[in-house]
């Protein structure tokens, strides 16, 4: 297949791994890259030199294109995309903050930057930074996105910007490839299709429950982190659907938080408090949420987890390789495209 993101970032197919915070992790993104796809790194919880082994690690198990993701609105998510640009990492993807300094310092060595963005404004902005191209976050994403369903939100944007689109949520199939093409994207990005493969280190009890439950099983609500999100139904989610903010939680998850990025707590919440009032809010509620999203990726305990995932876990049936879900994607759209040629010949 050929299309603007394959041709900007080397890869053979339209295909990237959604960055999933615990779960792309280095041997999933070598995964994805080797079967011709677009692996890309979470460094969402990850300290600098945390990021910086996986990168090295993520060379040692594959020779092709890869990314990686900042979320710039995290403590340490400006110091893992510094890490990244002095890596020279092919591709970056940044989301929930400015990214124009990425832009030029990774068109200095001949990178490209994705922008991760879930409205008009967000692409145009991106746009006028300098972004190669955006990923468009529908309403059917797992973790965050907004009202705008992928159906509407890729074309309006294909009619507002000029750079390349990359449609995520709602995309698992065949199916959903040819129509995020039909669309006006010229790729695709999937998380949760991926989440349950097995290269994935999710942990067993929810990859067996993505496999079980269907599209209506999921929670989208804006107490998980302080930011409309979408998790998988469970009794835990549903609790933490309607949960305040409990001043304990945070303070407990927030030095956990502190340890595993390797950062001294005080400068965790000097951070958080100089970051304004919206965005306090929104990091409070991020580390009340932490252990959550640990217990599930992580232990996969049952009980206490909780795990982002998108509507299309209710396509998702089976735990292959990575490879062979790419493979079977490719296949299938194949044969969509086929099938929409004859009714338009007919």
């Amino acid at each position: 297949m050929k299309t603007k993101i394959t041709e900007m970032c080397g890869i053979k197919y339209p295909i990237l791994l959604s960055g999933m915070s615990w779960v792309a992790l280095p041997k999933l993104v070598a995964a994805v890259s080797n079967a011709g796809g677009l692996g890309m790194l979470a460094t969402g919880p990850m300290s600098p030199d945390q990021t910086k082994q996986a990168i090295q690690e993520i060379r040692s198990l594959t020779d092709k294109p890869f990314g990686a993701n900042a979320t710039l609105l995290l403590q340490g998510g400006m110091e893992n995309a510094d890490v990244m640009l002095k890596e020279k990492v092919p591709v970056i993807n940044f989301s929930l903050g400015k990214g124009d300094w990425i832009v030029k310092r990774a068109h200095e060595y001949g990178g490209k930057v994705f922008a991760t963005v879930v409205n008009i404004r967000h692409a145009k902005r991106a746009q006028d930074y300098g972004s190669d191209g955006v990923i468009a976050t529908g309403h059917e994403a797992a973790a965050h996105g907004d009202d705008a369903t992928t159906f509407i939100l890729v074309p309006r944007l294909a009619e507002s910007i000029d750079i390349p689109i990359v449609a995520a949520g709602g995309i698992g199939n065949g199916r959903g490839l040819a129509a995020a093409l039909a669309l006006g994207a010229e790729g695709v990005a999937m998380g949760t299709r991926f989440m349950t493969t097995q290269e994935s280190p999710l942990h067993p009890n929810y990859k067996k429950l993505s496999i079980e439950k269907d599209i209506g099983d999921t929670i989208f609500s804006d107490r998980f982190d302080g930011m409309l999100a979408r998790m998988m139904k469970t009794p835990a989610a549903e609790k933490a659907a309607k949960e305040p903010v409990n001043l304990w939680k945070v303070f407990m998850n927030s030095q956990a938080i502190a340890k595993e990025m390797q950062l001294p707590y005080s400068k965790v919440v000097m951070m958080v408090l100089g970051s304004g009032i919206q965005n306090a809010r929104q990091l409070f509620y991020m580390a009340q949420g932490f252990k959550g999203l640990q217990d599930a990726t992580q232990t996969g305990d049952t009980e206490t987890g909780i795990l982002p995932v998108g509507q299309c876990q209710g396509l998702i049936h089976d735990e292959p390789t990575v490879a062979e879900v790419i493979e079977n994607i490719v296949a299938e759209a194949k044969k969509a495209q086929l099938y929409l040629s004859a009714q338009f010949t007919a």
